[in-house]
């Protein structure tokens, strides 16, 4: 259903939105102001209300405990949709076929490429033997934060991503050491 769709939805489904939503029309009953035969524009409040609703995503993301890769690279919310794909966000959150990914979270014991370099997606972009035609310039360690905006940005560097975790997924056996 799009934002702009008025539907039917089942009360108490379990709707994490819908459970926001009638906890918030509870404490507007407790404790918010009083009916008013006042009658604002439809725009108006829906305008307050996305407002409303981004301050408390963005306050949400800037102080939650996961997605701190993707926060580092992209730290404000938005309505708009990003261009990014699958590929795009293996990469970016470095949640995918790579090694020290396997590793991190004990379904490895290793998280070295078969190359003997640590397996990590920025590996795999800059330096592996395996996928040199993907490589692109490494960046020093205290600007890695901007090298990985700037391939965000970037769509010839954006393909490049696509690329290698395409070829990582399709031949991982490649990338696991013995």
């Amino acid at each position: 259903m799009s934002p702009n769709t008025v539907g039917y939805l089942k009360a108490h489904a379990g709707n994490i939105g819908n459970e926001r939503v009638d906890q918030l029309a509870k404490d507007a009953t407790q404790h918010g102001q009083p009916y008013s035969l006042t009658k604002l524009p439809k725009p108006h409040i829906k305008g307050l209300l996305r407002k409303s609703m981004l301050e408390e995503w963005q306050t949400s993301w800037k102080n939650g405990d996961t997605g701190s890769k993707i926060y580092n690279i992209m730290p404000t919310v938005s309505l708009c949709p990003t261009s990014w794909i699958r590929e795009d966000v293996i990469f970016f959150s470095q949640h995918g076929p790579f090694p020290a990914y396997f590793k991190r979270f004990h379904l490895s014991d290793s998280d070295y490429c078969s190359c003997g370099g640590i397996g990590t997606a920025l590996h795999y972009a800059t330096e592996c033997i395996y996928i040199v035609s993907w490589h692109m310039r490494k960046p020093a360690p205290n600007f890695e934060q901007e090298w990985l905006k700037r391939v965000t940005d970037n769509l010839v560097s954006r393909h490049k991503i696509r690329g290698i975790v395409k070829f990582i997924s399709e031949n991982r056996d490649l990338f696991w050491p013995p």
